[in-house]
This record gives C-alpha cells, sequence and structure tokens, in this order.
C-alpha cells in the first residue's frame, strides 16, 4: 500500500493552498472533498437517491446538487446528516481506495477536512496539519465565503477544534503568514516524506 500522508485542517486554514505546493512537487494529491463532489455529479445513483429524499427542489436549474440548500436542511436536522452521511462515505472511501491503488508517487497526499470528526487519521501512516488561530480562521472564511462572523462561528463550532486537530498530528504548518512561507515548510516535510516512505517500502520487502 502506498505511504500516505493526511493532510488536514479546519476551514480557512489554506488546505488547499498546501495541497497545491506538493503537488506541484510531483505528489498525487486525492481530496476528499473532490471526490464528494463527483460521487453526486448529475446522472450519478447518489444523485437520484438524495433528489428522491429531499424532494427535486434539491436541484439547481441545471440539474446539480444545490449544496448550499443542502447544507442548510442536514444543519438543522441531524438525522438527515447522518442519512447522508452513509450514503456518501462508503461511496467517497471506494473511489479513495482505487485513487491510492492507482497512484504513481513515492507518496500520496490525502486530504481529508473532517479527519479528526470522523476518526479517520487511524487509515495514514502519517497526520500533516494545517494551523492557523481562530482569528485567521474566521476572516478568511467570511472573505472567501461572503459570510457574516456568526455563521462563520457556526461553522467553526460545528468542526472539530483546534486542539484536536493538533493532538493527533505528526507534522504542523503554520499558516498565519502569507502564502509564500509554506514553500519551505512543504519542500522540508516532502523531503522527509520521500525518506519515510522509502523506509516503509524497505520494511515491506525484508
Amino acid at each position: 500500500m502506498t505511504y500516505t500522508v493526511a493532510l488536514t485542517g479546519g476551514i480557512g486554514s489554506g488546505k488547499s493552498t498546501v495541497a497545491e505546493a506538493f503537488a506541484h512537487l510531483g505528489i498525487n494529491v486525492i481530496d476528499a472533498d473532490i471526490l464528494a463532489r463527483q460521487v453526486v455529479e448529475p446522472g450519478t445513483p447518489a444523485l437520484a437517491a438524495i433528489a428522491d429524499r429531499f424532494g427535486s427542489h434539491i436541484l439547481t436549474a441545471e440539474g446539480e446538487l444545490d449544496r448550499r440548500g443542502l447544507r442548510e436542511r442536514i444543519f438543522a436536522h441531524p438525522e438527515e446528516k447522518a442519512w447522508l452521511n452513509a450514503l456518501l462515505h462508503p461511496l467517497i472511501q471506494q473511489e479513495t481506495q482505487r485513487q491510492l491503488r492507482q497512484a504513481t508517487s513515492p507518496y500520496v497526499l490525502w486530504v481529508v477536512p473532517l479527519l479528526v470528526e470522523n476518526k479517520l487519521y487511524q487509515r495514514a501512516d502519517r497526520v500533516l496539519v494545517v494551523d492557523v488561530s481562530r482569528e485567521t480562521q474566521l476572516l478568511r472564511t467570511m472573505q472567501r465565503d461572503h459570510v457574516s462572523r456568526e455563521h462563520a462561528e457556526n461553522i467553526l463550532a460545528a468542526q472539530a477544534t483546534r486542539e484536536a486537530r493538533l493532538a493527533v498530528a505528526d507534522d504542523i504548518i503554520n499558516n498565519n503568514g502569507t502564502p509564500d512561507a509554506i514553500a519551505s515548510d512543504v519542500a522540508r516535510l516532502h523531503a522527509h516524506y520521500l525518506e519515510l516512505a522509502a523506509q516503509a517500502v524497505s520494511q515491506e520487502k525484508s
């Protein structure tokens, strides 16, 4: 099995920026958010099941999933969230495993926003947390998503705490500064992960 580094962080932490930096170094990136969108694309059985459950108004005029509408619906109804997770998580996991088998880089970066919440960190060989202050998270989320501070605070409250993420971290990238500062951290960690992946391969062979 390919050596797997799980990347996580709260909303507004800059996971995508970090993942992009690893991708530029030739590392295969498997992004759970992208997979979550792919499994509900128009024409998929999952989207049909969601429309059947919530009604056709959960679709846009183009026949795509109205993500915002769905988020608001499940935010207010925990039982609906549980139903949705039971539908989507196995599909996302199946596609994750397929991409892991097809990976060609020495190690794989597995981007999972809800790594801690769903206790998925045990499936990775190493955990990398992108860490920022709570205030930075709030400001970035408000600017990026054009939402109120109260809305941003509600999103943060629904996620794992910063402390909970740091508790499972093997490595941490502090992303309170500018995006340029990430490059040196990623280069350092990339070299380290190449060593760890090589060690894992030699142990498998011995």
